[in-house]
């Protein structure tokens, strides 16, 4: 790739709007902005989202243009939550009415893709995973609860990787657990970080909830979900913290041992906002120490634009 070409990425989720430029591997911008959430509520409408997503991208654009001087020579934009038929959310049309706009008046290329693809990307680019080796990644966000087998597709089509679930939830998602409990709480949603944050602070785990059961790589999340519920507010927040984040992370470690076994592959890609937990971060590390974990240390788990801007590169120069 010409160290002279610029890759424009826009990423517009379900809790954040994101802008990103790269060149080759380097990020040269990384632009959020939080959707905001009512006090007490546990996330958004689909109409309230793409409306925020209205507003807030030409803010972002502006903040890019103020800096950036380049010139942009291919968009890459997310266009459905992930890569199967029939996924979709009316969030994503505000990053595509800006990418295939901004496309047909410069004059570029213009590729879309799944957010899962991009959160898989800005992982997986700066780990010691080979593009040609098929790798698990584990998709752990506030919707998606999901451990992947990928290999990553050589000619742009339809979607950047060949991706078959070989496990996950079979109802709610650890970002779900994590949220409910949060905003019973009082905290504003999202609620990860500041758990994350009170959990490394507080002591070990105390026995309030039983063990989740994870069998083949898959596990049920409703019924941790339905015990934090029944004793939120009889003990202190800090000690039910500490004991949903042990139990999670404990369930994390089963089901990717689980999902090793299951495909022979030990290389492990930790996706999604969730994956951005310092706290479960550590207990991975320290349980799993016989498979290849790769975390991010580029604040790259939630949800960006990055990985959205060098899947664009990767079909455009690599």
């Amino acid at each position: 790739m010409n160290r002279s070409e610029y890759v424009l990425g826009i990423d517009t989720s379900n809790y954040k709007t994101s802008v990103a430029v790269t060149n080759g591997d380097d990020i040269i911008f990384d632009l959020r902005e939080f959707l905001q959430v009512k006090k007490g509520e546990r996330g958004l409408r689909q109409s309230e989202a793409l409306f925020q997503h209205v507003k807030n991208l030409p803010v972002l654009f502006d903040r890019l243009g103020n800096d950036f001087t380049g010139e942009i020579s291919a968009i890459a934009y997310s266009s459905r939550p992930r890569p199967v038929e029939g996924s979709y959310m009316p969030c994503f049309l505000a990053g595509e009415s800006f990418a295939r706009s901004l496309g047909a008046m410069m004059n570029v290329p213009v590729m879309a893709f799944s957010h899962q693809e991009g959160h898989i990307e800005a992982v997986r680019r700066y780990s010691c995973i080979d593009k040609d080796r098929d790798f698990l990644a584990c998709h752990f966000s506030g919707g998606t609860c999901e451990v992947l087998k990928v290999r990553q597709n050589d000619e742009y089509s339809d979607s950047a990787f060949d991706i078959e679930i070989v496990g996950g939830t079979k109802d709610i998602s650890f970002g779900q657990v994590l949220d409910r409990a949060g905003v019973a709480m009082g905290m504003n949603f999202p609620c990860g970080e500041e758990m994350d944050g009170i959990a490394l602070a507080g002591s070990s785990e105390s026995g309030l909830l039983t063990r989740i059961k994870v069998d083949k790589a898959e596990l049920n999340l409703s019924g941790i979900d339905t015990q934090i519920k029944n004793i939120a507010g009889s003990v202190p927040d800090e000690e039910l913290i500490v004991e949903i984040f042990d139990k999670l992370a404990d369930a994390m470690c089963r089901m990717l041992n689980q999902a090793c076994e299951k495909t022979g592959l030990n290389d492990v890609i930790m996706a999604g906002g969730v994956s951005s937990s310092r706290y479960m971060r550590n207990i991975i590390k320290s349980e799993l120490k016989n498979h290849n974990i790769y975390f991010d240390d580029r604040n790259l788990s939630s949800d960006n634009a990055v990985g959205i801007a060098l899947l664009g590169g990767r079909y455009s120069w690599d």
